[in-house]
């Protein structure tokens, strides 16, 4: 194995690739590829690793783009990039947030430069980047990208890329046809989704809602889930925003997800429910695919689904990598089994009376300073054990953003500790400190 390679794995943590990483860095650098591979199986890992082969040192250009359909997902691209320490500058570009802050960046070019096909072209057009001697382009979920609208906006970027040598599409659906304008000739294709993978370890069941409103049997259902981790889906905006307001207004620790919310308000979503402080998450289908959140226990099909292949992408948010999961369809009195669901799931009854759902056992503390003000991780769990008093089963998952940093506490100690830390400094910096 490269030695480059090798030193990054180390950085991670990680002795040994699976299958699929193994497989995209055997087949070297020269050809095109076309990945497909299921949501949560590593992809994101198994691209960025060939890079370290390809990009050179000193030159201050950028030579790798990566363009992925949502903010979240170019997000976490860049996190896994950084946290493999090949000391390359890598930039994400998305909107959100202010695209001044970005041009600054790229005034000093990237090596790696990843972002959502808007910004990108919005950089483009500005004059802003010089995508001249890109030699790799790598379109994460491009399929996604296509279906949310970016047809226009992904033939502009690869127009302006003149000195591409490879190109890398990736995918988690088996039927995509790979579009002409991305000049891919012959590519080599590597495909690790079978129905076997998809379903191994999942149990699919259906409850039936006795009206055609479904909230009161979600509830009752989330009370037999002892607390453990639920994505919820729903079809619509509209939709996750009504179940969200009624689960809190009934006492359920939870958050909503979807394509219309601000950047801040999304990230804060997806902290609580990556640290436990929200064991459930409402989404549309938007989080069915490239978002950085664990493997859940359970997938709940609030709404039936739009057809198969959005059917698969939900329930592989559940029952990953040799582990066991749970997806429920709800089913109210119009509504029937879709043909495609086989063999016909069983029947899941509830009791009687509803069982109040589990509080979550964390609760997240909000910081507002963060990567800008040079804040890490280090100083934040330094500061809560030494300032805010907190033993080390105390403090959960700490993520450190541009202006802000969240931690999770454990609920019991939560109060204490804010009455401690009010006052304080972290890293000398005055700061406030609120419930995340």
């Amino acid at each position: 194995m490269d030695e480059r390679i090798r030193r990054a794995l180390a950085n991670i943590g990680i002795e040994q690739l699976n299958e699929m990483q193994q497989a995209v860095l055997d087949a070297g650098t020269e050809k095109d590829m076309v990945l497909l591979s299921p949501t949560g199986s590593g992809k994101t890992l198994a691209f960025l690793l060939p890079l370290l082969r390809v990009l050179k040192p000193d030159e201050r250009a950028v030579q790798a783009l990566i363009v992925a359909p949502s903010r979240e997902l170019a997000l976490q691209i860049e996190t896994v990039f950084r946290s493999l320490g090949a000391g390359y500058k890598i930039l994400c570009c998305y909107g959100g947030h202010p695209i001044r802050t970005e041009k600054k960046s790229l005034e000093h070019p990237p090596a790696v430069l990843v972002g959502t096909p808007g910004r990108i072209v919005d950089h483009i057009e500005k004059g802003n980047v010089d995508l001249s001697r890109v030699s790799t382009l790598i379109l994460d979920e491009f399929d996604k990208s296509l279906e949310f609208g970016f047809l226009s906006e992904m033939k502009e970027i690869v127009r302006s890329l003149s000195e591409v040598r490879r190109r890398v599409l990736t995918s988690a659906t088996e039927a995509v046809e790979i579009p002409s304008f991305t000049g891919i000739k012959s590519p080599v294709r590597l495909s690790f989704l079978t129905p076997g993978r998809r379903l191994k370890g999942l149990t699919v069941r259906f409850v039936q809602s006795p009206v055609k409103d479904k909230l009161e049997t979600l509830y009752g259902l989330l009370g037999e889930l002892n607390g453990e981790s639920a994505l919820i889906f729903c079809n619509l905006r509209e939709a996750v925003e009504r179940v969200s307001d009624y689960l809190t207004e009934k006492g359920v620790d939870n958050d909503y997800f979807h394509g219309g919310m601000e950047q801040l308000d999304r990230e804060r979503a997806l902290v609580r429910f990556r640290n436990g402080s929200a064991s459930v998450f409402v989404s549309t289908d938007l989080a069915s695919r490239g978002l950085d959140i664990p493997d859940v226990q359970h997938v709940i099909h609030y709404h039936l689904p739009l057809n198969e292949e959005a059917y698969i992408h939900r329930n592989g948010r559940t029952a990953r990598m040799q582990a066991e999961g749970n997806a429920f369809l709800i089913l109210n009195e119009i509504e029937s089994i879709p043909e495609y669901i086989m063999p016909e799931p069983e029947e899941f009854f509830l009791p009687e009376k509803n069982r109040v759902p589990e509080q979550s056992a964390w609760v997240t503390l909000s910081i507002n300073r963060g990567k800008r003000d040079k804040l890490s991780k280090k100083d934040v769990v330094g500061f809560l054990f030494q300032k805010g008093g907190l033993e080390k089963e105390e403090l959960g998952i700490v993520e450190i953003k541009e202006s802000c940093a969240f931690a999770a506490i454990k609920r019991d100690k939560f109060a204490s500790l804010l009455n401690r830390i009010r006052d304080e400094k972290i890293k000398n910096m005055r700061a406030k400190f609120g419930k995340g």
